[in-house]
């Protein structure tokens, strides 16, 4: 396993582009040093042997694959990852593997995510987020800038009490990440009375920062759904009795506060109205979106995202992948 302070990048010097061995390192190298799972494991779960697992090991080591993380145009998921782009009409796709054993997804697609955000946001670029645990991770896996001028802006109000997941917190990561400057806000997720809320809307510092959204050069947004699985529901971001009408009116999920159904279209019902978001035409006038979001409970929501026209390049795992494609 790696050492403290040790990181891990991967090219294919030694292996064939697009051959079998080629995505099959890719995934054994992702589930032993992304997830740190055991070589019998990973063997038993990709029904081969441990044998076989350490050989690739030892070789992906020797020839260079294995160096700082795991990337390369070969990918373990490559094929998925054409089929969306075919299926969507999608700019880019990228699949993670899916966790083992049914664990949570959110780290391994955040941390893709903050990888095509190291590799993609410009030098004085502007950098949009919403929140939730998938872009906690991506702040996490943010490759270190220093003195590059970027702005990090925050496209959501906050929460009343921190969660793992605050909104606050996530962009202050990022900031520190990027040693950019952050904008926050300033409002609650949720006003009171739609009254309040366009009063918010229109006030300073509140509008100011709504109105950077259209400059953004890259946005990094998460797919909210309403499952049973759903983690708004489960950190009490809203009640269960909201969670169920929001469900009645057909919404399967939100991007960003806009509470969409199967097609994309945003539903009627009264949160809609107390959300401090930007607006949906806003939104999509920044050049790149980028959805990260995995797990089968968000393929809904991920679904409606892209025909809501609010996703350019998806970051998902293999899983909700597979449920996307197959429709």
């Amino acid at each position: 396993m790696l050492k403290a302070g040790q990181r891990i990048k991967t090219s294919l010097p030694d292996v064939a582009e697009g051959t079998a061995d080629a995505a099959l390192m890719a995934r054994i190298c992702w589930h032993y040093f992304k997830e740190g799972q055991t070589q019998e494991a990973i063997a038993q779960h990709l029904k081969i042997t441990r044998k076989r697992v350490n050989q690739i090991l030892g070789d992906a080591r020797q020839s260079g694959f294995v160096q700082i993380t795991i990337t390369g145009s070969t990918g373990p998921c490559h094929e998925l990852e054409a089929a969306l782009v075919a299926t969507f009409g999608l700019r880019q796709a990228i699949v993670v593997p899916s966790p083992m054993a049914g664990d949570d997804a959110r780290p391994l697609v955040g941390a893709a995510a903050g990888q095509y955000v190291s590799e993609h946001l410009p030098p004085s670029g502007a950098l949009g987020i919403s929140w939730g645990g998938t872009i906690n991770a991506a702040a996490q896996n943010l490759a270190r800038r220093k003195g590059m001028d970027n702005r990090v802006v925050l496209l959501c109000g906050g929460l009343a009490e921190s969660t793992l997941v605050n909104p606050y917190d996530n962009a202050a990561m990022m900031a520190r990440a990027l040693d950019a400057t952050c904008y926050y806000v300033t409002a609650p997720m949720f006003a009171e009375s739609q009254p309040l809320r366009d009063a918010l809307i229109a006030s300073e510092p509140v509008k100011s920062v709504l109105a950077m959204v259209p400059t953004l050069d890259l946005a990094l947004l998460s797919a909210i759904d309403l499952s049973k699985q759903s983690k708004p529901l489960e950190y009490g971001v809203i009640s269960r009795a909201t969670w169920q009408s929001l469900r009645d009116a057909g919404a399967v999920g939100d991007i960003c506060g806009h509470y969409l159904d199967a097609e994309g279209r945003t539903i009627d019902h009264p949160l809609t109205c107390l959300v401090v978001n930007p607006k949906l035409d806003d939104l999509r006038r920044v050049p790149e979106l980028v959805l990260a979001a995995g797990g089968r409970q968000k393929v809904a929501i991920i679904r409606a995202a892209i025909r809501a026209r609010l996703c350019h390049v998806l970051v998902t795992d293999e899983d909700a992948a597979k449920e996307l494609v197959q429709g």
